[in-house]
């Protein structure tokens, strides 16, 4: 060897280093990442060199990483066939730091955090293999034929020389000789994890001891017709961790406003449903197939963490490190242009298969509605997606707003919809016959959350969204076919005494005409908060605002005939009676705290008549 130029570091220098080293990334392992992208930055420039058609030195060498662990050396060398560098490109790409000014580099870091562009021009990224090394070296032939034989080599403390070197291929050879409690990095289990972790997907075979170990192709970078069935479902099981075909595939891919590349899975089913604990997300942020955050926040909405994939943009600037997205402005419109096209993708599938959207909508609704809560700017949309039946479906069918808004009657201006356990409770409760009866449709939901949903919809296509059983609801008057009515008198003389005998329980004691079968009815006020409201608060550890709902008496039903004469005959009795069907009544409506004294009335009113 001859010719060696050594370089010292000056005090500028070894401060920024100690900035890479100890500050600059937060997991060790993120060196085999950028020491690997690195490599495929070489090989990518030498496929383009090769197009040229130069003459090209050791022209036969594969396009290829390789890898090698030595546990007894404790050396870790990761070694391509790329570009190479002369004895001035060493100086200028691996050595810049010590040659280009240091204060520059930490005028960036201090003004912009750093970017893309530091990465590239102060190679930062290949000393961050000083993080775990004593010693890194260099061995590098150009593809130029009279390139050189050079080897580099540095502490990462003291400086770094430049020498003569012998018998060396085409491109670099980066030799990591690693600190006794870095030892675990010269282990080929632990390069391997790395690399199936961050780097799976680099565009040329990366080989760890011989062996082939990114064997999964970046299917998402490919046009759809070149992407089989099968390839889609053996990339999310790769990508998903999961041994299940996925319920729907998005392949997604754009220029503009932003270059996208990405696919999106729904998985077959969630664990959260089956009461597993919030799903943590699953699709990972890559940049030109390198994996930037394998779970990033603040790209996808949180409603959305059920989904799978990758999402690789070319556009991201990154921090230094890499390890985190530098412009959230740029990463929100990324999540907001991936979240409207997958909405748009539901509903198209919607449109296309509703059988199989009604499969996807049992498993994953939830998540939709939740999106609806927390997403206001995709709100409309996300409320579209929402499937229920309603009392113009048959039992086991379900429909949609937009279906909803299309049967609707001339004038009417506002979807009526009731929450209960079940079809059946709302059919035969008191509630729905009033609309029935007029021709109104009613949509039924069943979940604990959806009274809350809607209430935080609140309209739809200038549509307002009402629960039928407020209070406050206008509905015109029709022709009573169920039987005569008291009279004008009687019916004031009933309601008075009514208002006497359990008035202190409600807002207001009346007479009504939205019952049917039904003697009696409790509605919510106007803005109060109904049962499931009140238990949503509860769950929630807040305290609901007392609650006095509006009794309606329905003057043409047979027991309310009959109280209205037994009141005055057998006053305490009645009493008794009609207190009894205001616990009904709220009972029905959800807003009895303790059932079970309802029953024991009951029991001893029972009793009463049988005496």
């Amino acid at each position: 060897m001859s010719d060696v130029q050594k370089h010292e570091f000056q005090a500028e220098v070894r401060q920024l280093l100690d900035i890479v080293i100890h500050s600059l990334y937060t997991d060790r392992e993120i060196f085999v990442r950028e020491l690997i992208s690195n490599a495929s930055d070489a090989l990518e420039k030498m496929r383009l060199q090769q197009l040229k058609g130069d003459a090209i030195y050791d022209a036969d060498k594969p396009l290829e990483i390789s890898i090698t662990t030595d546990e007894e050396a404790k050396t870790l060398t990761i070694a391509d066939y790329g570009i190479g560098m002369t004895r001035e490109e060493l100086v200028a790409n691996i050595g810049t730091i010590a040659s280009s000014g240091t204060k520059k580099f930490l005028e960036a870091l201090k003004e912009n955090g750093g970017g893309a562009d530091v990465i590239g021009q102060f190679g930062v990224g290949f000393y961050s293999a000083f993080m775990v090394a004593d010693k890194v070296e260099v061995y590098t032939h150009s593809w130029q034929e009279d390139g050189g034989h050079l080897r580099w080599e540095s502490d990462g403390a003291t400086g770094y020389t430049i020498e003569e070197s012998s018998d060396l291929s085409r491109g670099a050879k980066v030799v990591v000789h690693l600190k006794e409690e870095f030892e675990e990095f010269a282990k080929p289990e632990t390069i391997k994890a790395i690399i199936e972790r961050y780097s799976n997907f680099v565009g040329f075979p990366v080989k760890l001891n011989d062996e082939v170990v990114n064997t999964v192709d970046a299917i998402w970078l490919k046009p759809k017709n070149e992407v089989s069935e099968e390839d889609y479902k053996e990339f999310y099981k790769f990508v998903g961790k999961d041994y299940q075909d996925p319920r729907y595939t998005f392949h997604f891919s754009a220029d503009a406003p932003l270059m996208i590349n990405s696919i999106l899975f729904v998985p077959d089913d969630t664990m959260e449903r089956m009461g597993m604990g919030q799903t943590p997300p699953g699709v990972g942020l890559y940049c030109k197939k390198v994996l930037i955050d394998a779970a990033p926040e603040n790209l996808l909405p949180e409603w959305l963490r059920f989904l799978k994939g990758v999402i690789d943009s070319e556009d991201l600037p990154l921090n230094i490190s890499r390890e985190s997205m530098q412009d959230s402005a740029l990463v929100k419109k990324l999540g907001d242009v991936m979240t409207k096209r997958f909405i748009k993708f539901l509903e198209k599938e919607a449109k296309s298969d509703p059988a199989k959207y009604t499969e996807f909508y049992q498993r994953f609704g939830r998540f939709l509605k939740e999106g609806v809560v927390q997403s206001y700017e995709h709100q409309e949309s996300l409320a579209g997606l929402l499937r229920f039946e309603s009392s113009m479906t048959e039992a086991g069918t379900t429909t949609s707003l937009q279906e909803y808004v299309d049967r609707m009657k001339d004038g009417q201006t506002e979807i009526y919809y009731l929450v209960a356990p079940n079809r059946e409770a709302i059919e035969t409760g008191p509630y729905l016959e009033a609309f029935k009866k007029r021709g109104l449709e009613v949509a039924f939901f069943n979940d604990g959350v959806d009274d809350y949903v809607l209430e935080t919809l609140g309209t739809w296509k200038e549509k307002k969204i009402v629960s039928a059983d407020r209070a406050d609801i206008e509905l015109e008057d029709v022709a009573d076919e169920e039987g005569e009515a008291l009279d004008e008198a009687a019916t004031t003389g009933l309601v008075d005494w009514m208002t006497k005998a359990v008035g202190e329980r409600f807002e207001k004691v009346e007479a009504g005409k939205r019952l049917v079968s039904h003697a009696v009815v409790a509605l919510t006020p106007k803005d109060a908060p109904n049962a499931q409201m009140r238990a949503m608060m509860k769950a929630m550890g807040s305290d609901a605002p007392e609650t006095k709902a509006r009794l309606e008496v329905n003057p043409r039903h047979s027991l309310v005939k009959k109280l209205a004469a037994f009141h005055e005959s057998k006053p305490e009795l009645a009493e008794k009676i009609a207190k009894q069907l205001g616990d009904n009544a709220l009972l029905a409506a959800g807003l009895v705290e303790n059932p079970g004294q309802v029953v024991s009335s009951m029991g001893e009113v029972l009793e009463e008549l049988m005496d």
